[in-house]
């Protein structure tokens, strides 16, 4: 059996938080995406960026992606494929709009299943309820801060209710799959052959073994003609990809650092952990916090904005000269708006600002440290003006190491840390730069 290639559409860059050795694609035209398919790794990651996108964005933007994907499927002669719609473990991005556009343009797929658990992030699904595991507990999603998210907020945790309030009833809980745990360890192959017209299917994971074995029985399946589509987290794609241990262990990637010299941190994300790691980073050792007042700038004209990214870069450099690591971060102030495309708008603002000062940093940097989501996206395709980057692997559970080409012009051979918003623990930005800085 040839195990197809798995095409990954990330609506961030941190769905290769399980994986390693691959390539992140920030471009799709057709020769890239090319490029990406004649990779010797059997999966590759096309980063979109959706979840920073208005809905008829991320439509547009998801079309096209798979648009291209067809002829450069064609080019590249691949014959089997899997494609999944990574998104976020704690249930927050545009579904079913991406799973629906991906559905008209690589269609037509037997069935597309919700597969939100991601196990190193704390995320698990049981009897078709998603939870996220805070301080040891097990909390079911909607009672979490993420289901109150301005933009993706959501009021069910237990997945066929989920689907039903996202899909505005067109699809009805009642007519959701479940593939709960007591089907999957058994074997579940019956069950998948007999799905079909892209039913919407829901799938229990409390450990990497149980997806293990329900993506055996979908390889399985799918090598006797089956199509199907994925909305996921990160987890699955472990299963799928079944690689072996990524070849430099975590605590060994500072062996990337270059010549040994302090990094910088940029922090974007905003979510309560990110701050609670922030404040634990920021009583570590030759670090200093430079605050970028961004609640201040709401309503301020261009050239305010200018002038904060003037004054945090004099900062950056003055820190950096003195042999000691700045950690760039936005104020703390959680902001409301008048409505979702203000908050949108306002976000992609201050990320363009943030990429101003990554593309300002000093060119002797030895790593960069990425916080957020949409921050890390920002970094390599706007800020790095990457084209593609190889996944090294993760320097904690969930937080993936990149480098940058050797020819770059600014930052040659640069690691760079992808570091999710709501991963890890209170020390996990801590022990991220205390790796890197041994």
């Amino acid at each position: 059996m040839t195990a197809p290639k798995i095409l990954v559409l990330d609506d961030d860059p941190t769905g290769s938080q399980t994986v390693h050795s691959c390539l992140l694609l920030m471009r799709w035209d057709v020769d890239t995406l090319v490029m990406g398919l004649q990779d010797a790794s059997p999966l590759m990651f096309v980063l979109t960026n959706t979840r920073a996108m208005s809905p008829e964005e991320a439509d547009r933007t998801t079309r096209e992606v798979c648009h291209n994907l067809k002829a450069a499927i064609a080019i590249a002669g691949i014959q089997e494929f899997l494609v999944v719609s990574r998104s976020d473990s704690t249930l927050r991005g545009h579904y079913p709009i991406e799973t629906d556009a991906i559905a008209a343009e690589l269609g037509p797929f037997d069935a597309h299943f919700l597969v939100p658990a991601f196990f190193e992030g704390g995320r698990l699904t049981r009897q078709s309820v998603h939870y996220v595991v805070q301080e040891g507990v097990p909390v079911p999603a909607h009672e979490t801060e993420f289901a109150r998210d301005s933009v993706f907020g959501y009021r069910h945790s237990f997945l066929p209710d989920y689907v039903a309030e996202k899909t505005q009833g067109r699809i009805p809980a009642d007519a959701v799959v479940r593939f709960t745990l007591d089907e999957i360890r058994p074997g579940c192959r019956d069950r998948l052959q007999n799905l079909h017209d892209n039913v919407c299917a829901v799938v229990d994971g409390e450990t990497q073994a149980d997806l293990d074995r329900f993506a055996e029985d979908v390889l399985a399946t799918a090598a006797h003609g089956k199509r199907f589509l994925f909305r996921s987290a990160a987890s699955l794609l472990t299963a799928l990809a079944q690689l072996p241990p990524q070849p430099i262990a975590a605590a060994d990637m500072a062996q990337y650092v270059r010549d040994r010299r302090p990094g910088a941190v940029i922090v974007g994300s905003h979510v309560k952990k990110t701050t609670e790691q922030l404040a634990v980073l920021l009583k570590a050792p030759s670090v200093v916090g430079l605050e970028v007042a961004v609640d201040a700038l709401v309503e301020a004209p261009e050239a305010a904005w200018s002038r904060v990214a003037r004054t945090t870069l004099d900062q950056a450099h003055a820190v950096h000269a003195q042999g000691q690591t700045p950690v760039i971060y936005t104020s703390r102030t959680e902001l409301t708006f008048a409505g979702i495309e203000t908050r949108l708008a306002f976000g992609k603002r201050v990320s363009a600002l943030l990429m101003e000062i990554v593309r300002g940093l000093p060119s002797t940097l030895g790593f960069l440290i990425s916080k957020g989501g949409i921050t890390s996206n920002d970094t390599l395709s706007k800020g790095l003006a990457l084209r593609t980057a190889r996944l090294l692997g993760q320097i904690l559970p969930g937080c993936s190491v990149i480098t940058t080409p050797a020819d770059h012009p600014q930052f040659p051979s640069l690691p760079v840390v992808l570091f999710p918003g709501n991963v890890g623990d209170r020390d996990a930005l801590a022990l991220a730069y205390q790796r890197l800085s041994a």
